[in-house]
């Protein structure tokens, strides 16, 4: 007997201990906005069906008691730490208005959470994505990443944003733009609830909204506007110039088109006529080429005119340098680029590096032939007087680059097993 009264208190024990269940649900955002637009995701459901979660309803002789709610704003990595953080704050804010709207809670209940960028949200996002290139590689900066915050280690030199932009020539950050960046600019919304007996006077039963992630073939058809960060871009056209031949004093300018999967052809220009005769110096070139190149670099990530690349080239060009009376001129003196000038043609290799989400950085080395005449010169008075002229053969480096590259173009998203989106 004494037996059977034991088990009964704990039973009774049990049964009166508060059992405590926690519901959440997420509401999604543009890029750059705290704005609450219901035609994004799942965003008009959840909010219609918040005044389902503050009802007073019974079930039998079960209860759920509302005791704690709060709102966590977060936002993808692109732009800077502070602008992110303002921009989650207003998020979880919006959220908590809307919360407002449908049930009137002390304040003691309530709470609001910035996370500003969210790396944990986003290594999730990408352990759960087999297709995100480079996997690994992504999801070991990303845990070094939230260790250094952990410990409060402020990272040295560049942002770890940028770091990520060109982790792997930039194609992990390019798809998850696209496929993992939109579910992570969000409000979610967390609800504490305690599951006691009848005897409560008051008591809410939480309703179960599936908290779906928003479509993402949707969200790529909404215009995003770019307040953050530019969007990719498609890498199919840039512009360029050769920092090598600026430093010289050599204006010039080049442009690469993407063809296909693989190819592009590009062509560059340079002029520059600098003199003064009264010194003597003389600092003329101008003339261009014109390749072809291969990039090695997967078209399914969009890595197009970025990576290694080899290539074929061909050079035409002219000059005339002077300096301290002794001069040379490329070609036949007063005759044009056409009619005697000095060329190459050769291989070359390369690789482009991203810098930012529009440029990149190509090096290039070229080996070749060069060949044509040259005239040499002296100044003498106010005359310039040949003295000998030459043929050039000419076996080794022919061509160097260290260009600026701004991509242009419209960018396309990568490639997901089921087709684009």
């Amino acid at each position: 007997m004494r037996n059977l009264l034991i088990i009964g208190l704990l039973i009774c024990c049990i049964s009166a201990q508060a059992v405590e269940l926690c519901d959440s649900v997420k509401v999604y955002f543009r890029q750059g906005k705290s704005k609450l637009e219901m035609n994004i995701g799942n965003n008009s459901h959840v909010i219609e069906s918040l005044d389902q979660y503050f009802d007073i309803k019974s079930q039998d002789s079960t209860f759920y008691t509302l005791y704690r709610v709060e709102v966590v704003g977060a936002s993808s990595p692109e732009g800077s730490v502070a602008l992110n953080r303002r921009l989650s704050q207003k998020r979880a804010r919006i959220l908590l208005d809307q919360v407002d709207r449908y049930a009137t809670l002390p304040l003691s209940m309530k709470s609001t959470r910035s996370i500003g960028r969210d790396w944990e949200g986003l290594l999730r996002l990408v352990r759960e994505d087999e297709y995100v290139p480079h996997q690994q590689q992504v999801i070991d900066f990303l845990e070094q990443l939230i260790k250094q915050e952990d410990l409060h280690i402020t990272p040295r030199g560049i942002d770890p944003f940028w770091k990520l932009v060109m982790l792997a020539d930039g194609t992990p950050y390019r798809y998850m733009y696209y496929n993992l960046f939109p579910k992570l600019r969000a409000s979610t919304l967390y609800m504490w609830y305690r599951h006691e007996t009848k005897k409560m006077a008051h008591a809410i039963t939480p309703i179960t909204i599936a908290d779906d992630m928003p479509d993402t073939k949707a969200l790529a058809s909404i215009p995003q506007p770019c307040v953050e960060i530019p969007q990719p871009i498609e890498l199919n056209l840039a512009l360029k110039t050769n920092g090598l031949y600026d430093l010289a004093a050599v204006p010039n300018i080049g442009l690469e088109l993407a063809i296909g999967k693989h190819w592009s052809v590009t062509a560059n220009w340079m002029y520059a006529w600098w003199s003064n005769d009264a010194c003597h110096w003389y600092w003329r070139i101008y003339g261009g080429d014109i390749g072809v190149r291969y990039w090695f670099a997967s078209p399914q990530h969009n890595t197009k005119l970025t990576g290694h690349h080899i290539g074929l080239y061909g050079q035409l060009f002219t000059y005339d340098f002077a300096i301290n009376g002794l001069g040379q001129i490329g070609g036949k003196p007063q005759t044009g680029l056409w009619d005697n000038a000095n060329y190459a043609a050769g291989l070359e290799y390369g690789y482009s590096l991203p810098i930012a989400p529009q440029l990149n950085l190509d090096f290039v080395i070229g080996l070749g032939y060069m060949g044509g005449i040259y005239n040499e010169y002296k100044a003498i008075d106010d005359c310039y007087v040949w003295q000998v002229t030459k043929s050039r053969k000419y076996l080794g480096p022919t061509k160097a680059e260290v260009s600026l590259v701004w991509r242009l173009g419209k960018d396309k998203p990568a490639i997901k097993k089921g087709g684009n989106l």
